[in-house]
């Protein structure tokens, strides 16, 4: 992930090789933490079209399970660059201490919501392999794991949201060197080519779609787990209040 960063590509004279190796870290760090921002911002655009088509599985259940399957690639990317971080920071890499951890709330926070979203995601794509003829625990199991991750996305988002549109926007503002430019380029490639693979994966897998739409048709399909999830948010950020957490991390 260190290449995803912006390199300078001029250095003052006299400067020492060591405040340039400083200073690629550095630049290291901010790449890093733009590439995370630009993969939470598409990830919560298909977490809220998830949202949005939870409200109406009966009409809206072929594009849930769509963007289900596709925020896969998206995922991997903000998994991938908050794991660097991670790495970087308890190795002792000396940008990454200097930028420091985020707050023990949300550190607290991150493994908790990173296994109920890979089982939410988990369960998901099983229910779309298996069908909803040999669903067997996978079904509740999926219900189950959304009431708690609404929870958790809830206070993440609303941790991490105020600072993402700067980074994004920051990323794009114009910058002199063409090292910056590449390293820009490089992120959004990245990102566009996760995009581009869960689109992949779920057409590759849309065809599972067809027996739970039938199944949808067939029984009474509630948005219970919805419904009951935004309730549990809502409850715990007024409990939490992750707003004023602001945290410098992912």
């Amino acid at each position: 992930m260190k290449s995803l960063g912006n390199h300078g590509s001029v250095r003052p004279a006299g400067q020492t090789q060591t405040s340039g190796e400083n200073g690629d870290e550095q630049s290291a760090v901010v790449g890093n933490e733009r590439l995370t921002a630009l993969a939470g911002a598409v990830l919560l655009v298909l977490i809220v079209v998830e949202i949005v088509s939870s409200a109406s599985l009966h009409a809206l259940l072929p594009i849930h399970i769509f963007v289900g399957v596709l925020l896969v690639g998206p995922l991997a990317v903000k998994l991938g660059s908050t794991g660097y971080r991670f790495l970087r920071y308890y190795s002792g890499s000396p940008a990454y201490v200097r930028k420091g951890p985020p707050r023990l709330q949300l550190r607290i926070l991150a493994p908790l919501l990173l296994v109920t979203t890979l089982v939410v995601i988990g369960s998901g794509i099983g229910l779309v392999v298996t069908g909803p003829r040999q669903a067997g625990p996978l079904l509740p199991l999926h219900n189950l794991s959304v009431l708690i991750w609404f929870a958790l996305i809830a206070i993440h988002v609303v941790a991490y949201l105020w600072r993402t549109p700067r980074l994004v926007a920051d990323d794009w503002r114009k910058q002199a060197g063409r090292s910056p430019q590449k390293a820009r380029w490089l992120r959004f490639g990245v990102n566009l080519g996760a995009l581009l693979a869960g689109v992949v994966a779920a057409i590759l897998l849309f065809p599972g779609t067809t027996p739970w739409v039938v199944w949808s048709q067939t029984g009474q399909v509630i948005p219970a787990p919805l419904i009951v999830g935004l309730i549990l948010a809502t409850l715990v950020l007024l409990v939490t209040r992750p707003w004023r957490l602001r945290g410098e991390g992912r």
